[in-house]
């Protein structure tokens, strides 16, 4: 269970890093994604690459999936506070005991923008995205919230404005929707390909909020899957210079291995460095130093301690070795 917090946390750690795009599908992810789906193809023994990129392509649509679906829980827990409000409400109307119930987080003005955003409406109804099967659940995240110092303090406060009613929600969403536990379980259980998806998609939620403003109406946009049509041709041709070329690059690897058994260099390791030449050698307006950087990152996330600077050193030889022989050229 630590090993599996740790993960979440290096993913989140490292999703915040590229927060500050505008999509939600960008390249640092279609690299994480890349790399899970070579390893399953390797793995499963396949040799037919266009399964490999269906997978590929299915796998970022269910990331985008999980985006709205992490959205419109928060839409549910508001409906769930109003629907919690009204029966205390006649509850105390029955017994006559004079309690009056603050309509505040009911009303709050954030959630009720977010539930009436068009674009949220209609994906979740495309996509047959809803928590109606799991009632007791958002329940219980209510209950958490209610239990919350930060929504106490929101309900005690006197002072009523937007950006109180968005900070109340990115609270919630950063102390008791991130790093949930039985959320995580519920996910998994739910899509098999939210595995790993949701401390990234977390990071992307919480930018959302914080583009809403006051004056947003039921058109405001959320983050788009893709950015431009560019991002998803970079994903599949990717894919597909990696595996036509892979024996390629693992006799460059080998050539490089400095001591080292080709064999005994490990499968995530093999298919790091694979698919860094791969960018390497394919994509010509992409630095040399960003593509090593990249994969860098992804091998200290998902590969053995010392992988980071075996990858480094690796690609950066084998690299400069193709800049010298003009068998890579950059712009």
């Amino acid at each position: 269970m630590q090993e599996n917090v740790a993960f979440c946390a290096k993913i989140a750690n490292f999703a915040a890093s590229f927060i500050q795009t505008r999509s939600m599908i960008n390249r640092e992810l279609i690299r994480i994604k890349l790399v899970q789906v070579l390893y399953s193809y390797l793995q499963k023994g396949t040799k037919n690459p266009d399964v490999a990129e269906k997978e590929l392509l299915l796998s970022l649509d269910k990331a985008y999936d999980l985006y709205n679906y992490m959205l419109l829980l928060m839409v549910e827990v508001g409906r769930m506070s109003v629907r919690m409000l009204e029966m205390r409400q006649n509850r105390s109307k029955k017994l006559k005991d004079g309690v009056q119930w603050s309509r505040k987080f009911a009303d709050n003005r954030f959630i009720l923008q977010l539930e009436s955003c068009r674009q949220l409406k209609d994906y979740c109804v495309e996509q047959a995205l809803s928590w109606a099967d799991y009632e007791e659940f958002v329940r219980s995240l209510y209950y958490k919230v209610e239990e919350s110092e930060y929504y106490k303090q929101y309900m005690a406060s006197e002072t009523s404005s937007y950006e109180e009613d968005r900070e109340i929600w990115r609270l919630i969403y950063r102390h008791i929707i991130v790093g949930n536990e039985e959320l995580s379980n519920l996910l998994e259980d739910i899509n098999i390909y939210w595995n790993d998806d949701k401390a990234i998609v977390d990071t992307f939620v919480l930018k959302t909020i914080n583009r809403f403003k006051a004056e947003s109406t039921t058109s405001q946009l959320l983050m788009p899957e893709y950015k431009t049509d560019a991002d998803r041709e970079f994903a599949t041709k990717l894919l597909h210079r990696a595996l036509v070329n892979q024996e390629y690059y693992y006799g460059l690897v080998a050539a490089n291995a400095h001591g080292w058994e080709f064999n005994r260099i490990a499968l995530m390791d093999r298919i790091i460095l694979q698919l860094g030449l791969a960018e390497i050698t394919t994509f010509p307006n992409i630095p040399i130093s960003v593509s090593i950087n990249e994969y860098v990152d992804i091998a200290k996330m998902y590969s053995t301690p010392k992988s980071g600077k075996y990858i480094n050193a690796t690609l950066d030889t084998i690299a400069k070795k193709l800049l010298e022989e003009g068998k890579v050229v950059k712009e």
